[in-house]
């Protein structure tokens, strides 16, 4: 009987596949390439701010607010979302530190408005600069809700102002704007005299 040699198995060599090569040198000069260009876009960022606060140089500095401004109507914590000529949203105000965004503590008097900011400058509206409140939905390039944002409208060296606040419970909002507005529509006369009373507090009596 013939016997036939049993065919032995091939073996199959695998595949042996190359490791990918990582090309360091690229990849490291793409991040510093995408470094670079954020740096170049920061850049440019901090000098239109530096030179639209050169065109509001004229601006002049803000008022502080006095040692007895009276007993406050309201109060409110929240944020401060910045300020733009009046009617022009998009049009920030950066001197003097008006474009910094921050939180914000409130209080109003019949004397005025006094605003303070952790980390940022404070500032005071003398109620005879009040020229209206609203409630609105934008500022300075940031959107919320409707209704979502107190927009206090007032004078300054001539030039009228938007400033944006949003209450950390923005159910007071109208109430804020009720308030503002009754010191707006008080006659000139009686809203000079409550800032005459806040200067002869805070001087004392001429002599």
């Amino acid at each position: 009987m013939l016997h036939l040699p049993l065919a032995l198995p091939v073996p199959v060599a695998a595949e042996q596949k190359s490791a990918e090569v990582t090309d360091w040198a690229a990849r490291v000069g793409w991040v510093v390439g995408l470094l670079l260009f954020i740096a170049f876009v920061y850049w440019l960022m901090r000098q239109g701010w530096k030179w639209r606060g050169s065109l509001q140089s004229g601006l002049p500095e803000l008022p502080t607010a006095p040692a007895a401004p009276g007993t406050p109507t309201l109060a409110m914590t929240g944020r401060y979302h910045g300020s733009t000529t009046a009617g022009q949203w998009l049009d920030r105000i950066v001197a003097h530190g008006l474009g910094a965004r921050s939180r914000v503590e409130l209080t109003l008097t019949d004397a005025g408005l006094d605003v303070v900011r952790p980390g940022a400058n404070d500032f005071f509206i003398p109620a005879a600069q009040f020229r209206e409140a609203r409630l609105d939905k934008g500022i300075a390039g940031k959107v919320l809700a409707e209704g979502g944002l107190l927009i206090v409208t007032w004078e300054h060296g001539g030039t009228l102002i938007d400033s944006g606040f949003r209450s950390d419970r923005s159910a007071e909002h109208t109430a804020w704007v009720e308030a503002v507005n009754a010191l707006t529509a008080l006659p000139q006369g009686a809203r000079n005299a409550a800032t005459d009373t806040m200067h002869v507090t805070t001087e004392g009596p001429a002599r």
